[in-house]
């Protein structure tokens, strides 16, 4: 079996990372809480815009080459204690530059709503422009 081993991969010139192009590795991914909100950590996000209770855009530093990307969204909430759930979803809105995530929250038996759950994430799979 071979083995590779490196401290750093850069491009043909040598002048910087490898672009993310064509690979199947993430190319945007975003934690935040809902509550505040504010971004956590990040990686090709550039901001995030508070549309209202449940409603939220992220911003891509690198555009994406379509909106026809995948977005998983998930969402959980410490503060609701076991007996509530989120469910979150970014199936809609989706372009080059940004993406859409709506959260519901549902505690026992109630008609879900939108709500602000303590963290948020989501990860985008597609290429970049």
């Amino acid at each position: 079996m071979s083995e590779i081993r490196a401290t750093t991969i850069s491009d043909a010139a040598g002048t910087g990372p490898i672009a993310l192009t064509k690979q199947s590795a993430a190319k945007a991914w975003v934690n935040f809480n809902a509550q505040t909100p504010a971004i956590r950590d990040s990686f090709n996000s550039s901001s995030l815009t508070d549309n209202g209770t449940g409603q939220y855009y992220t911003n891509w530093s690198s555009s994406m080459s379509s909106g026809d990307y995948a977005a998983n969204v998930s969402a959980s909430d410490l503060f609701y204690g076991t007996s509530a759930y989120f469910r979150s979803s970014s199936n809609r809105n989706l372009t080059s530059s940004s993406a859409y995530m709506g959260t519901r929250r549902n505690v026992g038996d109630n008609t879900p709503a939108l709500g602000d759950p303590f963290e948020q994430t989501i990860s985008v799979h597609g290429d970049l422009a």
